[in-house]
Formats: C-alpha cells, sequence, structure tokens
C-alpha cells in the first residue's frame, strides 16, 4: 500500500465511486467526496466528507483543492448510458467532456499530483479482434465513448505540459456488489445486465431483455469481460500506489481477459437463484460489438493488481444479495 493521501473523489456516492471510497477510507485515506446526488446515495458514502455540488463548478472545486489540500484525485463522475447518449448527446458532452475539463484545469492550477480516470471499453468502438490492448485503435461509435476519449486526450495532453501525472483506467463490464453487503448498485433505471437480471430474480422487473441472438458467438448472445467492482476499484488503488511511487503516466484496461455471453450470464443467475427469470429475446441494438474482452496485462505487470473475485457465480451472488438485502 502506498503513502496516506488527501483524495477528492468526484461522483463517490455513485456505484463505483461508492464501492472506491469504502476500500479507500478503510486504508486510512483522507478523502473529501464531491457528488450531485444525481444518481449517487447519501448514504454510499461511508467514509470522508460529503460536498454536494457539481464537478463543472469551478470555484466549488477550487475551494475544495486548497482547503483540504487535495494531492490525487479519483474521478468517477459521470454520465453512463449508451443509448440515452445518442438522444442526448450535448448531455454527454458537457458532464462527461466539458466538467472534465474544467476538474483538470483546476487540479493543474492547484497543483495537484496524481490524476485517476474512470474511462471505458466504448472508445474502442467495435475492433476488429475480440481481446484489446491499450494499443487497440480508438473509434468510439457513440456519444458516450467519444465523450470519454476527448478527456483522455485533454487528460493526456495537459499531463504532458505540466507536473501532473496519471492513469486512464477503460473499465469493461463492470458488475456485482461489495461482498460484505454494507453497499451495492441501487443505480435507478439500471442498464447493466447482471443488475437487471438481479432486480428480475427479486421480481422488481418482470423479464430481461436479451437483445441479438444472431451474432457470430458461441450461442448468438454478445459476449462481454465482466469485472466485478471490487476488483475495479483495487484497479484504482494500486494505480494510486503505481503513480505515488514515480510510476509514470498510464492507460490500463481493466478486466478479466475472458468474456461470457449473455445466456452465460442468465444460466450463471439463474443457478445461484435456484429457479430460472424470465426473459425476452429481442434483435440487435445498433452498435453492439459481438464480443468484447480486455487483455489487462499491463495493468497486472505495471502495477501488480491480481483479480481476486474473477468467478461469475460469485459475482451474480453479490449482486443477488444486495438486492435481496439492499438498504437505500
Amino acid at each position: 500500500m502506498g503513502k496516506m493521501a488527501n483524495i477528492l473523489v468526484t461522483g463517490g456516492a455513485g456505484y463505483i465511486g461508492s464501492h472506491a471510497v469504502k476500500m479507500l477510507g478503510e486504508q486510512g485515506h483522507n478523502l473529501v467526496v464531491l457528488d450531485n446526488l444525481s444518481k449517487g446515495f447519501r448514504e454510499a458514502v461511508l467514509h470522508g466528507q460529503l460536498i454536494v455540488g457539481d464537478t463543472g463548478d469551478k470555484k466549488l472545486v477550487e475551494k475544495i483543492l486548497a482547503e483540504n489540500d487535495i494531492d490525487s484525485v479519483m474521478h468517477f463522475a459521470a454520465s453512463t448510458v449508451v443509448p440515452e447518449s445518442v438522444l442526448e448527446p450535448l448531455k454527454y458532452y458537457n458532464n462527461n467532456t466539458r466538467n472534465t475539463l474544467s476538474l483538470i484545469e483546476c487540479c493543474v492550477e492547484a497543483d495537484v499530483k496524481n490524476f485517476i480516470f474512470s474511462s471505458t471499453a466504448a472508445v474502442y468502438g467495435i475492433p476488429d479482434i475480440e481481446s484489446v490492448t491499450e494499443d487497440t485503435p480508438t473509434n468510439p461509435i457513440n456519444p458516450y465513448g467519444a465523450s470519454k476519449l476527448l478527456s483522455e486526450i485533454i487528460l493526456r495532453d495537459t499531463c504532458a505540459a505540466s507536473g501532473m501525472k496519471h492513469v486512464i483506467l477503460r473499465y469493461f463490464n463492470v458488475a456485482g456488489c461489495d461482498p460484505d453487503g454494507k453497499i451495492g448498485q441501487s443505480t435507478p433505471d439500471a442498464t447493466l445486465l447482471i443488475k437487471v437480471a438481479a432486480e428480475v430474480a427479486e421480481g422488481k422487473r418482470e423479464h430481461l431483455k436479451i437483445y441479438g441472438t444472431d451474432y457470430p458467438t458461441s450461442d448468438g448472445t454478445g459476449v462481454r469481460d465482466y469485472i466485478h467492482v471490487n476488483d475495479l476499484v483495487d484497479a484504482h488503488v494500486k494505480a494510486l500506489d503505481y503513480l505515488q511511487q514515480g510510476g509514470e503516466s498510464q492507460t490500463f484496461n481493466c478486466g478479466y481477459g475472458r468474456g461470457y455471453s449473455v445466456k452465460d450470464v442468465v444460466a450463471a443467475i439463474n443457478s445461484v437463484y435456484g429457479q430460472p427469470i424470465k426473459v425476452i429475446e429481442r434483435s440487435r441494438r445498433e452498435g453492439d460489438p459481438p464480443a468484447l474482452v480486455a487483455d489487462s496485462e499491463k495493468l497486472k505487470r505495471l502495477t501488480n493488481w491480481q483479480p481476486r473475485f474473477d468467478d461469475l457465480n460469485l459475482i451474480v451472488e453479490t449482486a443477488l444479495n444486495w438486492e435481496r438485502d439492499k438498504a437505500y
């Protein structure tokens, strides 16, 4: 573990951010959480000081950075729903790109040392290979992926011209909840497959829709690399350690390096839940690649990150447990 840091966590009341706050808080870091609570929950912030506000509010961010002597930023705050980004592109370029630019600007002015950015496999678009490395060409096909890629470019160029170092983490399919059951995913109108399937199992939705059963995959459904949220936030912690120890700015894929189809996930839900959930098959959604799997060897090699929850049934079990018992 690296040295204690003064960390600003944006979006720290949301699904992934709150899991990061829990892990960082348990390690003793000093935390300030900035979240507008549009999708997050006050109750999910188990450590540090919660400030309700917007990442794009420059005066507020400048005040937080100065008053708390922030040396590191973990930037989770974002809009993340791909179909919505197609319908409301300006919302995504505002919230994801413009607000990130504003935050980076504040960080450079405040002499922040380390900036860890939540990006996405959506920057790759529909790659012509199943397993993508960080060198796979980026070619986003929707405003969500484009808004994140623009933010990556702004961050890289800014860090190259300043003293700030960064790690960009490109998430694959994040799933599951805190195994302790203290926090979880309560995003309203969630779209992530395992979350939705767990809601169906617990009677909160009538059925699960499978989009596309004619892909060139083993069973015709889309294949994705599902990573447990705790392993993902551990990658953030390891990235911070790496930068604190003098590591150079880097971009890392975050996944397990293996894919499961939608039908594999449904089978896991049925197995863990003990009975089949109701499924409805629909035609493909535009822009969904047949298969998308991470090559995360670079992350493992440079940060010593090792997954601990690489088990689909375990991921599903933590999601179902939260859905059954959730506290907020």
